[in-house]
């Protein structure tokens, strides 16, 4: 590395520094509703069922896809 690598370091990284990024004014509120033990049955058999059930599928059958036929 040369002597002059830290000074154009400097000099490209020096004027993204300088930059003003607004931070943002979020503000949480607590639900309006408590999720009920219904709301989070069918949601988690939703979560099931769409992620992990195919993944399960291919993974019972993966000695059949490394056949050749």
């Amino acid at each position: 590395m040369s002597a002059l690598t830290p000074l154009l370091l400097k000099g490209l990284t020096g004027s993204a520094r300088r930059l003003v990024v607004p931070r943002a004014q979020i503000h949480s509120k607590p639900p309006r509703e408590q999720l009920g033990v219904v709301d989070l049955t069918i949601g988690l058999t939703c979560s099931f069922v769409c992620c992990l059930l195919p993944a399960g599928w291919v993974l019972s059958h993966l000695d059949s896809y490394k056949k050749r036929e």
